[in-house]
């Protein structure tokens, strides 16, 4: 997501005024602000206050660490207690990027976002998704910013909803006079009389747990604050379980509701007591059990609760043991567990009874295959479909559990996403998924698993227009440094030369295991109507290859997944689909670390950089165990406060500790002021540096949202504004603004 001026940022205009705003930030330095490229002024220059910071014998000196709130947690619940110098120093830093970059490009901004807007069915909806006697749907008004959630009858005997639409929440009524609102989640109880969902008011991902009445419409008088976006629902339909965030913001309890109770006196069910695990509660797709999920990098402890018994103690699925990761699933008398056990480094599946769940009782199901990555799998009464991906490319695999019987869905395109939508119903033949490819719009498909016919129910519509045979997609492969493989998926206009003359965006993020699927987005079509190449570099730290490709860009082997973008980009140049210094890169969070370490290992490889909330001050915040995410991602990138190697290995990439006098191309650095997962001071501090250190590069564009948090903002016009200035500034990289 991108990000919108602020009222503030929008009402300051011109170079004159943004000098005046920086005087009482730096009033020595910015009297000696340089001009840099493209004749634009530099930006707001930050007081240097020198902080040492002291590990493993070394001593390194961060001037800007003063931009981190000491009461930070109090921020990202509460933006308006900002300090106030930091808060002059980020409004500087607004109006400057409003003045030099936004300005300018304002009416190619508008003519974008029109475009986007254009390509967005204003009253979409989902297909209705059944549940007993009602299917529950949601859709959008015309020019409404946020999602109606609504349900009706279900004819029973073709299946088909045929009621009388009920609205059970209205976005855009409910978001009138906030500055942000976003439903994070909900969940309808079993006999349809409560549907429980959670509101974010910030952007910092606590949430507001509440109950509604379905009948009447109205809200229970019940509101939990501090949730997290998950719960369970008992068969009674009035016990439920959700989790709570502590004050660093991780899920820390598991609590048991009963609807008409005081919150106050909700039981405890289980309470993290080591932060180095994340947990989360799911329920089986059986709706038998409750499981308590906690992992770590390449570890799992599962607990379970059989739901019939919701005031039951939490039972250890099998005992604990560090590099084994499982995820159960109920059906009929087994369990199936989705487990990297005994060497499967790319999955397989085990069956246990569940009257013995411990491990020593697992049984191969679906055994490893090398190569064969198995993402993960959905239950149905009769059947299992399995997500695998193979050659990095997404299959499903339907396995009839009465005779074991597998077969295969094909598809036919070079390169495309696909995705298993579980719906609600458990005794169905029908598997509804999706299907897209960086050129063709998502299409929603009814799968028949025992006839093996498909319906289609949904084709995304593009109310400009949109004619997929103008588009060109291609699969290549860019060869690593050490002969590695790397996918790259490439999307073009078919009018686009591909003679080494054209500019390129590319796209990266690679860490966490995460896929980056080659999927459909009309945002990108923009660009690639104005003659850009877009690529998705599928890059190590991700699982596009299998679990081999994600442990081969972690820890120790981090620095793969920054010479493996950078070959990309070599690629595109060599394989004709780029012409050089013509390549803006773009990643987002993770992803930013990605584009900022490539930014200061290979800078004359780019055109420009655009880093949303952007993950940079990497060996600062890993070394932070009060921050929200550190202790969990120990294990994603090493422990730089125990270990002396990690330490070392991180701090010779973080972007922001390895900045110099390079000869850097512009950046826009886009963060948030609610932002629980990337602080805003990263970005703010990153640009900072760039600016004492290279100031005759650049120039260096700080955008903050003073009003959201990791996701952008909350309306979904909103965030076509975000990504129109992300982009205007991408052609203004390219000289196309």
């Amino acid at each position: 997501m991108f990000y919108a001026p602020t009222r503030r940022s929008m009402l300051l205009g011109g170079v004159a005024v943004v000098s005046a705003l920086l005087a009482p930030v730096s009033r020595a330095q910015s009297a000696q602000r340089p001009t840099i490229r493209r004749g634009v002024p530099q930006g707001p220059m930050a007081a240097a206050k020198p902080f040492t910071i002291t590990q493993h014998g070394q001593t390194r000196i961060d001037p800007y660490h003063w931009l981190r709130d000491p009461d930070w947690r109090e921020v990202i619940d509460t933006p308006s207690s900002l300090d106030a110098e930091i808060r002059a120093h980020l409004e500087a830093e607004n109006a400057y990027t409003q003045s030099v970059l936004l300005d300018p490009t304002a009416r190619l901004r508008n003519t974008l976002y029109e475009e986007l807007k254009g390509k967005l069915k204003e009253d979409d909806s989902s297909v209705p998704q059944r549940d007993g006697p009602y299917a529950y749907a949601t859709r959008y008004r015309a020019g409404g910013q946020y999602p109606i959630l609504y349900r009706m009858g279900v004819d029973p005997t073709t299946g088909e909803p045929d009621g009388e639409e009920r609205i059970l929440i209205d976005g855009d009524k409910e978001a009138q006079g906030e500055a942000f609102w976003r439903l994070q989640g909900w969940e309808q109880s079993p006999d349809h009389s409560t549907l429980a969902y959670f509101v974010d008011l910030e952007g910092g991902n606590k949430s507001t747990l509440r109950f509604r009445n379905t009948d009447t419409g109205e809200d229970l008088n019940t509101r939990i604050e501090g949730a997290s976006a998950e719960l369970v629902w008992a068969p009674d339909s009035r016990t439920c379980f959700y989790t709570l965030l502590n004050d660093n913001f991780r899920t820390t309890k598991v609590m048991r509701h009963v609807i008409g109770e005081d919150p106050a006196d909700d039981a405890l069910v289980f309470e993290e007591q080591d932060p180095a695990f994340e947990m989360s509660i799911y329920k089986t797709s059986s709706g038998s059990y409750m499981m308590i999920h906690r992992g770590k990098s390449e570890s799992t402890d599962v607990l379970y609760v059989p739901l019939a018994s919701p005031r039951s103690r939490p039972r250890r699925f099998t005992p604990y043991r560090p590099g084994v990761e499982y995820r159960p699933d109920h059906h009929d008398n087994d369990f199936y567990i989705l487990t990297n056990a005994d060497g499967a480094t790319d999955y397989k599946i085990s069956r246990t009874s569940t009257r013995r769940p411990a491990a020593r009782s697992w049984t191969d199901y679906v055994a490893h295959e090398p190569g064969r990555f198995i993402e993960g799998f959905a239950l149905f009464k009769n059947r299992m479909v399995l997500s695998q991906k193979v050659d990095a490319l997404p299959r499903l695999v339907v396995r009839d559990i009465p005779t074991g019987i597998d077969h295969t869905l094909s598809f036919e395109e070079e390169a495309y996403d696909l995705s298993v939508l579980r719906g609600f119903e458990w005794d169905t033949n029908t598997l509804r998924f999706t299907y897209n490819s960086p050129s063709t719009p998502t299409e929603t498909y009814d799968y028949d698993m025992s006839a093996r016919t498909r319906r289609l129910r949904k084709a995304q519509e593009i109310p400009s227009g949109h004619n997929k045979s103008d588009y060109v997609v291609r699969r290549v492969v860019a060869i690593a440094q050490d002969g590695a493989r790397i996918p790259l998926t490439i999307l073009h206009h078919k009018s686009t030369p591909t003679d080494g003359t054209a500019p390129a965006l590319l796209y990266g993020y690679g860490s966490y295991g995460i896929s980056t699927a080659s999927s459909f987005s009309t945002v990108r079509l923009p660009l690639v109507d104005r003659g850009l190449v877009y690529c998705l570099a599928h890059v190590r730290g991700g699982q596009e290859r299998g679990k081999t490709w994600y442990l081969d860009g972690k820890l120790m082997n981090k620095q793969n997944s920054f010479s493996d973008f950078a070959r990309a980009a070599e690629a595109l140049v060599e394989q004709g689909f780029a012409a050089p210094g013509k390549i803006v890169i773009e990643g987002r969070s993770a992803g930013g670390l990605l584009v900022g370490a490539v930014m200061n290992q290979r800078p004359e490889l780019f055109a420009g950089v655009v880093g949303t909330v952007a993950f940079v001050d990497v060996i600062t915040t890993i070394s932070d165990a009060e921050l929200p995410l550190t202790p969990p991602e120990w294990t994603e990138w090493g422990d730089p406060i125990q270990s002396k190697g990690a330490f070392e290995y991180m701090a010779a990439y973080s972007p922001y500790d390895n900045v110099s006098k390079r000869a850097y191309p512009p950046l826009l650095a886009q963060t948030a002021l609610s932002d629980s997962q990337v602080t805003y001071w990263e970005p703010a501090k990153w640009v900072a540096r760039l600016r004492a250190e290279a100031p005759d590069a650049g120039p260096y564009f700080l955008h903050v949202n003073m009003d959201a948090g990791h996701g952008g903002a909350s309306g979904r016009f909103d965030r076509l504004k975000e990504v129109a200035e992300s982009q205007a500034f991408a052609l203004w990289c390219l000289g196309k603004a």
